[in-house]
């Protein structure tokens, strides 16, 4: 079969590799229909997440058709469609039953490695490196979905693909940072990053009813559908963010503040940036910490930092005397995707919203390294690619 894999830093191919095959009695094999590129694979790409093998098979947002199904698999069955979350779960540990999908005990197959790394392992992922679980991801025409009588959404009829494709990740993604940030109907959300993650923090933020939502980034694009999901933009690159928030929230600070960017903040105007690159490039840092060090400045005392944007290592320069004196809630986490998935399934059925609003792009599977590169630098407006295989 076909599959996008990963050979190096900024180096994703179209490849054949081997079709997957049942490997124990509660797999599925599912026909990919389609799959997308997610902000957090930009990480794959630019080589910031350790433990990749070349030949790897990415992407960890993907749906497609039940084609065959173990023997102790008794939830599906050959021809159901089927959305599949990103992590993995076993539904049966003691984080599965308590709904922290995320920090599944039993489906990280690389245990002992990420037990090393963090001190405790999180759940498997696909397509998202060996510290995971080393999984094929779903950039591809066939995919293995190892717990599948537990890992996997059914789609009702009716719904499209592109309807529901994201809940396999950005959608329940945005919506657990913002329900984690106990939004009340006084608050204003000010959400950094306006990709994917970020459109998606902004519509939950509204659908739980904020009473401003404020977005920050420097993509006319990004900006220009983050204000159509109701959001206050404000563009770091022509003006002050700080500035901006103190007037937009009369001196206080906003109460909840999203970190949707992660490990690769970039920021024009700021000392810390070019720190941050500095000491990376050094290999003295790992990840670049620019927003988090903004949303604890500038985060009202007593307020909640809910961070969905991905880190993988070591940071620098926290102000932890901030972060204590001023009282702040920190939420963070993969998603635990299956605890929101029944709830925005119906909000996607009943017309609150249709998630198909942010894809820019629809292409063959054979085009994705090509979009990488397009993603990657934000070409041609691009702020979503779909890839049909």
């Amino acid at each position: 079969m076909k599959a996008l894999c990963w050979h190096g830093k900024n180096d994703i191919r179209y490849d054949t590799v081997p079709d997957p095959e049942i490997e124990h009695g509660r797999d599925a094999i599912i026909k990919v229909s389609s799959c997308a590129i997610c902000g957090s694979d930009m990480h794959l790409y630019d080589h910031f997440i350790p433990t990749m093998e070349k030949g790897d098979v990415v992407g960890h947002e993907f749906m497609g058709e039940v084609m065959e199904v173990g023997a102790e698999n008794k939830e599906l069955k050959v021809g159901d469609r089927i959305v599949v979350p990103f992590t993995i779960t076993c539904g049966e540990c003691e984080q599965c039953r308590r709904g922290n999908f995320s920090v599944c005990e039993r489906s990280n197959r690389n245990k002992s490695l990420a037990d090393k790394m963090f001190g405790h392992a999180g759940a498997g992922l696909f397509g998202y490196s060996h510290l995971t679980g080393g999984y094929a991801g779903g950039q591809a025409e066939y995919v293995r979905v190892p717990f599948a009588d537990k890992t996997h959404v059914k789609v009702p009829e009716g719904l499209t693909d592109e309807q529901v494709l994201f809940l396999g990740d950005i959608f329940p993604t945005g919506w657990q940072a913002a329900a984690q940030c106990d939004i009340q109907p006084t608050d204003t959300v000010a959400i950094w990053g306006a990709g994917p993650v970020g459109q998606f923090c902004i519509r939950s933020a509204v659908l739980l009813g904020a009473r401003q939502v404020i977005c920050i980034d420097n993509v006319p694009e990004r900006l220009s559908m983050a204000e159509a999901g109701g959001a206050i933009t404000i563009n770091f690159d022509s003006e002050s963010v700080l500035e901006r928030l103190q007037e937009l929230t009369h001196g206080k600070g906003p109460e909840k503040c999203i970190d949707a960017v992660g490990l690769e903040a970039h920021a024009t105007r700021s000392l810390d940036s070019v720190y941050d690159r500095v000491k990376q490039a050094v290999m003295l840092e790992s990840d670049r910490a620019h927003v988090l060090r903004e949303m604890i400045y500038v985060c009202r005392p007593a307020g909640v930092l809910s961070i969905p944007g991905v880190y993988g290592g070591l940071v620098d320069k926290i102000p932890m005397g901030a972060l204590m004196n001023k009282g702040l809630t920190v939420r963070t986490g993969q998603t635990h995707v299956k605890r929101w998935t029944d709830d925005l399934m119906n909000r996607i059925q009943e017309g609150q919203i249709d998630p198909s609003f942010v894809i820019t792009h629809t292409v063959g599977l054979d085009q994705g390294p090509e979009m990488y590169k397009t993603f990657r630098e934000k070409q041609d407006g691009c702020v979503k690619v779909v890839l049909k295989p």
